[in-house]
């Protein structure tokens, strides 16, 4: 399942297509418009020229700015899709190296990234990206892209919420999410040159593999926050996020494919 997603480029990394999945209802989500990625500072020409065959219209860069100023995502001649982001810090680094700051082991580690996944829906910065995120992909034509540092944290969480207002069913999106595991597996994170590399010297294999791949009871702890403060992920998405029934109906309609009637 992970080939078939997989965009396999040399210097981008979980690059991959998170539509074609079943729906509530009835069809399935377009595939081939909704992309997924890390960041695309160290894409290679080969890269950028792949890239540009999908025909992206809109990119959400998750980062914060000082992740943007750090690392400037590379862009293909001819490049001409509307950037989204938001001005501010989404996290002081990337979210993994955040939760890596007082953790020595895996124990550590996994409380620190359910605690940062917990606290990740009310970043203001973090919602206002995602505001706009959601109204482009109902006004937008064309190809979307969502990316953060590594692809895995913001960018699974947003992706989630994105496949529950197209009503993929949960255990696909859980799954969905988890396939970071095997997109990254054994590659490092393009940009921060050995700053990721640095904190995790003193981690157990067990404490850093916590930190640098995804695990369900993280994207879990996110939806729980938003069902604990709004009573529902739906609630959140409309009070929150700017989600409300109407919008969600115009994403559905230009996302999914419906089975032929009669």
């Amino acid at each position: 399942m992970t080939g078939e997603r997989l965009l396999p480029l040399e210097g981008v990394n979980n690059f991959r297509d998170y539509g074609d999945y079943a729906v509530v209802g009835g069809g399935r989500v377009r595939r081939g418009v909704l992309w997924r990625s890390g960041q695309h500072v160290g894409a290679s020409d080969t890269d950028l020229a792949a890239i540009a065959e999908l025909g992206l219209a809109t990119v959400t860069d998750l980062r914060g700015e000082s992740e943007r100023q750090l690392n400037p995502c590379r862009r293909h001649e001819g490049f001409a899709a509307v950037v989204l982001f938001s001005d501010g810090e989404t996290a002081g680094l990337s979210s993994h190296l955040d939760a890596a700051a007082d953790v020595m082991t895996e124990a550590d580690a996994r409380g620190a990234m359910r605690r940062l996944y917990s606290e990740m829906p009310y970043r203001q910065t973090l919602i206002s990206v995602l505001r706009r995120h959601f109204a482009a992909l109902a006004e937008r034509v064309g190809g979307s892209l969502i990316h953060c540092f590594a692809g895995k944290d913001r960018t699974g969480v947003s992706v989630a919420l994105t496949h529950h207002v197209l009503g993929v069913h949960p255990e696909d999106a859980m799954q969905d999410y988890l396939l970071t595991n095997a997109a990254v597996r054994g590659r490092p994170f393009p940009g921060n040159a050995g700053r990721d590399q640095e904190r995790y010297a003193r981690l157990s294999p067990a404490a850093a593999e916590a930190l640098g791949g995804v695990k369900e009871e993280y994207l879990a702890a996110a939806l729980a926050a938003m069902r604990d403060s709004h009573g529902s992920v739906d609630a959140y998405l409309g009070a929150v996020l700017g989600v409300d029934q109407a919008l969600a109906e115009r994403i559905r309609e230009r996302l999914i494919e419906r089975p032929a009637v009669g």
